[in-house]
């Protein structure tokens, strides 16, 4: 795994957000944490969770926190214009994502990869873009935003899969479940997904769309064992039952 990082070492505006955040996830969940080395601790990386819970960022954030790198995201690029909220995501080094015309996208998409190698920072991607649909909550149809990010630079592509968050905030509840305190979440890291033979076809929808499908199993084998069961032979299409698409990170 090479020298530890020193992300969460050195000072950083991580230091006073982590020091209010980590006691208050530490009393509603107990976490373990199981293929930590399989996350780099030294440049960058796109790290891909299921989503399954308003309450998962904060779950995958402490869990990339223990690891030892910085929890950073993708955010709405209108949020970076909030007084104040604006000035934590630019400095703390979240990404702004804008909707855009393909071309656009294509752009902003090999700038923010450039600027992750660059800096040896890595960024969390919601591959499915949004709460998960599928009834049983497994993962449904995923995008494209995490490929295309690991496929521009040859960024290393990590599946991540967690299980129990619904215990303190189910889908789409509006608070959170506090008792019992300290409710179990299991949380595995996976093996870098290999697209390699796509990196030179990044462009095309074929090759996006098999990087991504071999992301989602990744994803969903990992939430197969901590479920221990098995996921259904096809996933969730929302737009083929007829649900409306949207979500924060749907790039």
């Amino acid at each position: 795994m090479g020298s530890r990082s020193t992300e969460t070492t050195r000072p950083s505006l991580f230091w006073p957000l982590a020091a209010i955040v980590i006691p208050a996830i530490s009393l509603l969940a107990k976490i373990r944490i199981t293929g930590a080395e399989k996350l780099p601790q030294n440049g960058a990386f796109v790290l891909a969770p299921n989503h399954y819970s308003e309450f998962d960022p904060l779950i995958v954030a402490l869990a990339v926190w223990r690891i030892g790198r910085a929890p950073r995201f993708m955010a709405k690029e209108s949020l970076f214009r909030v007084p104040v909220l604006g000035w934590f995501l630019t400095h703390t080094g979240m990404i702004p994502v804008a909707r855009t015309s393909s071309a656009s996208a294509a752009k902003q998409t090999m700038k923010q990869s450039e600027e992750l190698v660059e800096h040896g920072r890595g960024v969390i991607v919601y591959p499915e873009g949004t709460l998960t649909r599928d009834p049983d909550m497994w993962p449904m149809r995923g995008k494209s935003g995490a490929v295309r990010l690991a496929l521009a630079d040859g960024i290393p592509l990590i599946p991540m899969a967690h299980w129990g968050t619904q215990a303190i905030m189910g889908r789409y509840q509006k608070g959170l479940s506090l008792w019992p305190l300290r409710k179990r979440v299991e949380v595995v890291v996976g093996d870098p997904v290999d697209v390699s033979d796509l990196r030179g076809r990044a462009s095309e929808p074929a090759a996006l769309n098999e990087a991504t499908n071999r992301l989602m199993n990744a994803i969903t084998a990992l939430l197969e064992e901590l479920r221990d069961e098995k996921a259904p032979a096809e996933r969730w299409n929302p737009t083929a039952h007829g649900q409306k698409e949207t979500g924060r990170l749907d790039s």
